[in-house]
C-alpha cells in the first residue's frame, strides 16, 4: 500500500511510503482530525504512533513523551517516511490529545489494535486501579475526571475503563468495570478500598479469583486480618494448634 498524503501533510516524503494494513500506522489512520487544515505542522497520524510509542516505554508525562521523541526523532522520522524529522513540543501534545481528537475514538482504535494480537489478553492478573485525569478539576472544585480502570500489569494495556461519575465512587464503579470482562481463570488484584464482599463474590461467580491489597492505611482490617491467622494460644505440654482461619476460610 502506498501512502499518499494530503496537502497539508508537508512533512511526509513526497515519494511516499509502505504501510502495513494491519499496523498501529493504518489503524490510527482512522481518527478523524478536528484541526482547521491550514498551518498545520505535523500529521495527526504522526504524532499519535509517537504517543503509543512513548507510552509503551513507559512515558506517562506530556514533557516525558517529548523528551523520548527528541532523543528518537531521525529514527522514527525514517520510520514514519519524514523528510524533515522533527521533535513536537510538549505543547503540542497537549494540544493534539486535548482538543483535535476524541477520546473514546482514540482509545478504541489502540485497543482494537492491541486486541488482535495472538497472545493479547492471555495473561491471568488484572488491576482495578482509579485515577484523576490530569488537568481536569476545574477552578475552585476538589474533584476533577476519575476514572477506574481494569488492566493487565504484564502486558501494559488496559481492558476496560470508565469514568467515576460524581455521585458514585470506585465501590460502585467497580462492578460496571468487571461484568464487561470475561473473568474465568483470571486474578483480580486492587488495594484495601475495594475489598468489599459484593465485589469479591461478583468475580468468583464469574470464575475468577481475587487478591485485595490490605496496607497500614487500613489499620484496623489489618490488624483483623492477622489477628485471624494467628494460632490460639498454647499451654505447655501441649502443641500448636492450627491458625484461626485455616477452618472454613473461604479465601
Amino acid at each position: 500500500m502506498k501512502y499518499t498524503p494530503v496537502s497539508f501533510e508537508v512533512n511526509l516524503r513526497p515519494e511516499g511510503f509502505v504501510v502495513d494494513l494491519g499496523s498501529l500506522f493504518a489503524n490510527l489512520m482512522q481518527l478523524h482530525d478536528k484541526r482547521d487544515a491550514r498551518g498545520l505542522r505535523y500529521a495527526l497520524v504522526t504524532v499519535l504512533v509517537c504517543v503509543v510509542l512513548a507510552k509503551l516505554s513507559g512515558e506517562n508525562f506530556m514533557r516525558g513523551i517529548a523528551e523520548w521523541v527528541r532523543h528518537r526523532k531521525d529514527v522514527l522520522g525514517e520510520a514514519l517516511g519524514l523528510a524533515q524529522p522533527q521533535a513536537p513540543h510538549a505543547t503540542t501534545y497537549s494540544r493534539i490529545l486535548g482538543y483535535a481528537i476524541d477520546a473514546a475514538e482514540f482509545q478504541r482504535v489502540v485497543w482494537d489494535f492491541f486486541a488482535q494480537w495472538p497472545a493479547a489478553g492471555q495473561s491471568v492478573v488484572i488491576s482495578l486501579d482509579g485515577k484523576t485525569v490530569r488537568g481536569t478539576i476545574p477552578a475552585g472544585a476538589t474533584r476533577g475526571l476519575h476514572q477506574l480502570a481494569a488492566y493487565l500489569p504484564e502486558e501494559g494495556w488496559v481492558l476496560m475503563q470508565v469514568v467515576v461519575e460524581r455521585k458514585e465512587n470506585e465501590i460502585t464503579a467497580a462492578p460496571r468495570v468487571l461484568k464487561c470482562i470475561d473473568l474465568r481463570g483470571k486474578v483480580v488484584r486492587g488495594d484495601a478500598l475495594l475489598a468489599q464482599r459484593d465485589l469479591s463474590a461478583q468475580i468468583v461467580e464469574s470464575g475468577g479469583e481475587y487478591v485485595w491489597i490490605i496496607k497500614d492505611n487500613q489499620p484496623e482490617v489489618r490488624q483483623a486480618i492477622e489477628t485471624l491467622f494467628q494460632p490460639e494460644p498454647c499451654l505447655p505440654g501441649f502443641s500448636a494448634g492450627p491458625p484461626r482461619g485455616s477452618h472454613g476460610a473461604h479465601r
